[in-house]
């Protein structure tokens, strides 16, 4: 089956885990119930999980079905903004003055999708990290 049809598959699913993010934003280095939920997916895929990666971070490891000591790491950060949130969708935040206003929540939510499509091929060579990044928004994060 070609990738955009298989990925298509589970486009809902995706987009499940987006709303559940975009709904329960978390600041920076705060991110528990986001690295939880990433962290489950991710052992669903069949990954390796690596937890508290700077502090809430998570780091999911996959291998390809060729050996190769080669290695690529796809990156997704996961913290939302102090913004007070003036949508009225059904997954509108449930925390007041905390939004995904950049999309960080689409961001996980598609590295997710690519871990999971991935882990069912394993078509490539070599190791693939998928980092689940805190705190991008902080200064402390950027120094």
């Amino acid at each position: 089956m070609p990738a955009i049809n298989r990925i298509a598959d589970f486009h809902a699913e995706m987009a499940e885990w987006r709303h559940q993010i975009h709904a329960h934003p978390e600041t920076a280095f705060e991110e528990h119930k986001t690295a939880e939920l990433v962290s489950r997916l991710l052992h669903s895929f069949g990954l390796s999980v690596d937890r508290g990666i700077a502090r809430t971070g998570v780091i999911g490891t996959l291998k390809g079905s060729v050996p190769s000591e080669r290695a690529i790491a796809l990156r997704a950060d996961m913290d939302e903004l102090h913004i007070e949130e003036q949508n009225d969708f059904p997954h509108t935040s449930q925390d007041r003055g905390r939004m995904h206003a950049c999309g960080h929540d689409g961001h996980t939510a598609m590295l997710l999708g690519a871990a999971k499509h991935l882990a069912e091929t394993r078509n490539f060579a070599g190791t693939i990290h998928f980092v689940f990044q805190p705190a991008r928004r902080t200064k402390a994060a950027r120094d």
